[in-house]
């Protein structure tokens, strides 16, 4: 945890970034706040996606909500609360203002159950949207995860609580107070790691353990029979931040319980041992102590994953909520690797990806680290932007794809340097891969899948790319990041001009959904007359060329209006916008569209032209990347050699080629470039790494 010095040094520049953020968007600075704790929540496995829904009454019997998220499959309601203070210095907040505040969510959620009291609210208002949802689905709920947002520094150290039942459910409360918003945040792409009390968890008892490691340092292995009420139990309290990010992923795209594993618990929990293939877990580190009896048994896990066998962990708490099975008959194999810290990024994933193969985790599922996102950011690195009218230099546009890269690169460099690197990348430029997904979807166009959140449209964006990726790798060249740059530009200055209007500011509320939805339904306009907005010119402008923004202001308000007053059966609007229903109604809808806008398209024929004309580029890049790896690498793949004849890897093309390369001849025909290729990518496959790691293995 950072001392109380290292975040007085945070705080002033996430301040500063809180409220430049406010202003730029027009936005309530506990919005902003919201936003900013919400995205990095849902990332760490605190919560899902949460829906902003700024409910609050003062007074005798005071009740604030600040956001929510439902999942039906796991029975989860998630809610959120945010403590946001202005004051210019980080502040101190005791557990008796969290308690006060985990009271106020408490009181609303008793009074959402009650009828009159959802009837005496306003129909088009958050207080409205949440409350006529939890009346819905009071009975459904069996678990409810909530969350304490805070940018002030908690003064007890311990951030998660066990709470009573609430409203038929049961409560656990956490709190992300400013210290562990740094935590999450340095993180850099992983989660927050969890310090299990074992002993503590499994009521004063050792877990007993069995030694199964074989000596290799960076590597501890161990052998467990975990009893599921514990399991259960610290999956009931940590929640998905206790899958490793890919099984979370995994999870998240098949949210069926497993009903083989509930019928056993529940029928037959003597087999469940025999029957289930248990768990592969890693850690960064065990405490293991001895019981009364001289037998090892483990005291405390730190930053505990679950790599395989999330399935069955959340499958045992739905049993256990549901009352379908008596968990303490119930014992689970697991396998437990305790890693070197400083080999976790490198040897988790690995683990992860072959103890999920029988599971069909598909490349999707493991896009976080793709190839894709290496070759955005690349470009990000070296591309110039055209200078915009009125500057005298260019920018470029950052792509973030790991948590906290464009902040890292900042504090670490002086004062002068930072202010070099600013310049050429600004703050406003920076594009996360989450962000990614929400522009691409919403021109798509499916504005019902950005509606999820940005944890479900990520997966569907994955999906997509990760196919395409294998059968159009020429296209994702510099022209598609110049697309991708001149969406988040559009998306963005949509964005600001919505939460500045005089229209939004009446009413707040629905920004995200109004947004993706204005976009899509132009995009869909526009379609139906055989046109797509030219992406071209707005890279070049590096912002909307006037006729297309004029349009889409004058769409929005038409947009959220058609938003907020749902067809009979919809009462909660965040909840609609979700619905595929919702994007059939609002793409068919006659609104009024300026024909000015016709001046910022192109046709699809010049489309298709363009489109042809940049994968063809992108070929001739990869071509000449592949011939610059040929000669930069050429002697480590030609060390490579014999431990490829020795794996039975060489073909007769593959042979020949290295054979020119001993020769320094790099003039290879296309049936040996070919060979290299398919060899090249049957080496990643097995090494995760390029030629200099393979030569390292194969060294090993």
């Amino acid at each position: 945890m950072p001392d109380q010095s290292d975040l007085s040094q945070d705080y002033p520049a996430f301040r500063e970034d809180l409220l430049r953020e406010a202003e730029t968007l027009g936005e309530p600075q506990q919005a902003v706040l919201f936003s900013t704790y919400a995205s990095l929540a849902a990332e760490n496995g605190d919560t899902s996606d949460l829906t902003y829904v700024p409910i609050l009454r003062e007074g005798a019997r005071p009740f604030q909500v600040d956001g929510y998220a439902w999942d039906p499959a796991q029975g989860e309601l998630h809610l959120a609360v945010c403590d946001y203070h202005s004051d210019d210095e980080l502040q101190t907040i005791n557990f008796d203002r969290a308690d006060q505040l985990f009271k106020r969510v408490r009181r609303f959620c008793e009074l959402a159950i009650d009828r009159d009291f959802v009837q005496s609210l306003e129909e088009t208002s958050p207080s409205f949207d949440l409350a006529s949802l939890l009346f819905e689905i009071q009975g459904k709920i069996k678990r409810i995860r909530c969350v304490l947002f805070s940018n002030a520094r908690l003064a007890t150290r311990k951030k998660t609580l066990e709470a009573d039942d609430l409203i038929g459910a049961q409560m656990s409360q956490s709190i992300i107070d400013f210290a562990r918003f740094i935590d999450i945040q340095n993180a850099q792409g992983g989660t927050e790691p969890i310090e299990l009390d074992v002993q503590e968890l499994n009521e004063g008892e050792l877990l007993p353990c069995l030694d199964a490691h074989d000596g290799d340092e960076s590597v501890e292995s161990y052998l467990i029979v975990m009893p599921a009420t514990l399991l259960a139990r610290i999956y009931g309290l940590y929640g998905a931040r206790l899958m490793e990010q890919n099984v979370r992923t995994f999870l998240q795209a098949r949210t069926k319980t497993n009903k083989g594993i509930i019928t056993t618990a529940k029928d037959e929990p003597g087999m469940f041992f025999a029957y289930n293939n248990g768990i592969t877990a890693t850690a960064s580190g065990i405490v293991v102590g001895q019981d009364e009896n001289g037998q090892p048994g483990i005291e405390k896990i730190e930053h505990l994953q679950i790599v395989n066998g999330g399935q069955t962990t959340a499958s045992l708490l739905y049993a256990s909520d549901h009352g379908s099975a008596d968990l303490s008959k119930i014992f689970v194999q697991m396998k437990l690797s305790v890693i070197d810290p400083a080999k976790v990024d490198d040897v988790v994933p690995k683990i992860s990806r072959y103890a999920n193969t029988q599971n069909r985790v598909s490349e999707a599922d493991f896009f976080s680290n793709h190839q894709f996102h290496v070759e955005m950011q690349k470009i990000s690195r070296r591309l110039l932007a055209p200078v915009m009218e009125g500057r005298l230099a260019g920018t470029k546009w950052f792509y973030e794809r790991a948590r906290g890269q464009y902040r890292n690169e900042t504090a670490r460099k002086s004062a002068k340097d930072r202010n070099t690197f600013q310049a050429e990348f600004p703050r406003n430029q920076v594009i996360q891969k989450t962000d990614l997904a929400k522009y691409q979807i919403s021109f798509r166009p499916d504005p019902a899948m950005v509606s999820l959140g940005a944890q479900k449209c990520f997966l569907g964006f994955a999906d997509e790319i990760g196919k395409k990726w294998e059968s159009e790798r020429a296209a994702f060249n510099d022209a598609y990041f110049k697309e991708m740059v001149a969406k988040a530009i559009i998306f963005k200055s949509l964005d600001r001009e919505v939460a500045r209007a005089q229209w939004y500011k009446e009413d707040r509320g629905y920004k995200a959904n109004i947004v993706t939805y204005t976009i899509a339904w132009l995009v869909h306009h526009l379609n139906k007359q055989k046109k797509k907005i030219d992406f071209e010119l707005v890279w070049k402008k590096q912002e909307p060329p006037v006729e297309l923004q004029d349009c889409l202001e004058l769409l929005a308000p038409q947009v959220a209006n058609l938003l907020k007053t749902p067809p009979a059966g919809f009462s909660n609007i965040s909840e609609y916008a979700k619905k595929p229903a919702c994007w059939s109604r609002i793409s068919e809808a006659d609104l009024e569209c300026s024909d000015d806008v016709l001046e910022a398209t192109i046709s699809f024929d010049e489309a298709q032209a363009r489109s042809a004309d940049n994968k063809a580029a992108g070929k001739i890049d990869i071509e000449l990347e592949f011939e610059q790896l040929l000669f930069t690498e050429s002697q480590r793949i030609v060390g490579l050699e014999a431990f490829l004849r020795q794996k039975g890897l060489l073909s007769p093309n593959s042979q020949s080629a290295i054979g020119k390369l001993k020769r320094h001849q790099f003039n290879l025909s296309k049936s040996e470039k070919r060979a290299l290729e398919h060899l090249f990518k049957r080496l990643d496959d097995e090494f995760d790494a390029g030629p200099k790691q393979w030569a390292k293995e194969a060294a090993a």
